[in-house]
């Protein structure tokens, strides 16, 4: 691999040689150590380890394909997310606590065990949701899933919830039957629809096992919508009261995404996950809360720079409006991150205006921005880019925005405009540990080579 020089420290990265390999890497120009800097124990006293593989992986796929899959899964749900958050928006102040949304599908699966003998199911991971459930018998409608259905029946430590518990006055949605009877829908059009109960739940594999008793789930009897088919079920990591962190009542949880044309695992760390050894490297930002959506993951982004030039961006643009609109969530769901579409139209306008290569205008990609390589070239310049958080400045490695195809002869911004809610993307946050602190109420963000934790 050949490396190309740094021509403007100040203000660019530079994108590493083409390989003769279908994708085009690129490399970070700054001097900063990327290797793992938390000490943990493997297997924390009060937390636990699982690892996470992409809904990809396993597929031969370059990297530009994997986020253009990524794309087509996630677009029609930021559209529906942003329609729902207006909706919500416009309703009484009565009826605007029982409309929330959850973001439902997602990138990343979990695998997990559930019941008394355990059954191992792999579950999505949504950190834009909160309710924990895997589809049960007797079924109404359930859709194919890669594992045996889950039989109630079959397990000893099953339990229905009572109508008077407080899991049961946490769902949006749910009737008194047989037990606490839930409907739970996503922004995606899908929902889940069964009885609410507890189970044993078991994380990890082998002699590392952590089994977890009582947690509350959802045993889903009718399950529609798409996007859920390799998995058999989902782990909410949101904020309300339903979520796996929030029923462990563990004050932090972290993340660790390895590059998606990786063949490494990420992994998720739920617990006491240490100590950060160099502060210098770690960029610490309040979490917000918006009242009319409690299961997101609101950062306190306030500007955006590429290269030595700050955006001229309102302040307002990523603030949450007080009709709960705008704002901008973390999701480990979505692809690639989505910058409203004033804040996006100024940073492409720099971006192009700082990159010395031609537009590539086949739309092609699927991707908004896209330049052409020169051919024979092993080497092109890129400008940096640099987030704004309340209480630091993150600046992104240049794999984390810019992805190319040698065989396309393009390089393209993993980036593309949203209408009011901004999401930043999970492509933005390989090799980050991205670490939640509920009980400070912030997140952080560690540079980490997350196939090392």
């Amino acid at each position: 691999m050949v490396m190309a020089k740094l021509k403007h420290p100040s203000s660019f990265v530079t994108l590493v040689a083409l390989l003769l390999a279908v994708s085009l890497f690129v490399a970070p120009t700054s001097s900063t150590s990327r290797k793992t800097i938390l000490k943990h124990h493997p297997y924390p006293t009060k937390g636990f380890r699982v690892m996470l593989r992409h809904v990809d992986s396993g597929k031969n796929l370059t990297k530009l394909e994997r986020v253009q899959h990524g794309i087509k899964r996630g677009k029609s749900r930021l559209q529906r997310l942003n329609a729902m958050v207006l909706a919500a928006s416009t309703l009484d102040s009565e009826d605007q606590l029982e409309a929330p949304i959850h973001a439902g599908n997602g990138e990343y699966l979990m695998e997990l065990a559930i019941g008394t003998p355990p059954v191992s199911y792999p579950a999505v991971l949504d950190t834009g949701s909160d309710l924990i459930w895997t589809q049960c018998k007797p079924c109404t409608q359930c859709y194919k899933q890669p594992t045996p259905i889950f039989d109630p029946k079959k397990s000893s430590s099953f339990s229905k919830v009572s109508c008077g518990s407080s899991l049961c006055s946490a769902v949006p949605s749910s009737t008194c039957s047989d037990g606490c009877e839930y409907v739970y829908s996503y922004g995606d059009y899908s929902m889940t629809q069964g009885v609410l109960a507890t189970e044993t739940f078991t994380f990890g594999k082998s002699k590392n096992k952590v089994s977890v008793h009582n947690i509350g789930f959802g045993c889903g009897e009718d399950n529609e919508g798409d996007g859920f088919e390799q998995a058999s079920g989902l782990v909410g990591l949101g904020r309300g009261p339903l979520s796996l962190v929030s029923q462990l009542k563990e004050p932090r949880f972290s993340y660790c995404l390895t590059p998606m044309d990786d063949t490494k695992e990420s992994i998720l760390l739920l617990g006491s996950l240490g100590k950060v050894k160099d502060a210098k490297e770690v960029v610490t930002t309040p979490l917000l809360k918006n009242p009319l959506q409690p299961s997101f993951y609101y950062l306190s982004l306030e500007g955006i720079s590429v290269g030595d030039t700050r955006l001229s961006i309102e302040k307002s643009t990523f603030e949450v409006g007080d009709d709960g609109n705008g704002g901008v969530i973390i999701d480990s769901g979505t692809t690639i991150t989505y910058i409203e579409q004033k804040a996006f139209e100024a940073l492409k306008k720099e971006f192009i205006s700082q990159t010395k290569l031609p537009l590539d205008k086949t739309s092609s990609t699927g991707l908004d921005l896209c330049f052409s390589l020169p051919s024979g070239s092993t080497q092109v310049e890129i400008p940096k880019i640099v987030f704004h958080f309340k209480g630091g400045d993150l600046e992104l490695p240049a794999e984390n925005y810019m992805i190319g195809d040698s065989n396309l002869g393009v390089a393209c911004l993993a980036m593309g405009a949203s209408s009011g809610m901004s999401i930043f993307g999970n492509v933005q946050q390989q090799n980050i540990l991205v670490n939640h602190d509920l009980e400070k109420e912030t997140i952080s963000f560690v540079p980490t080579s997350c196939d090392q934790l």
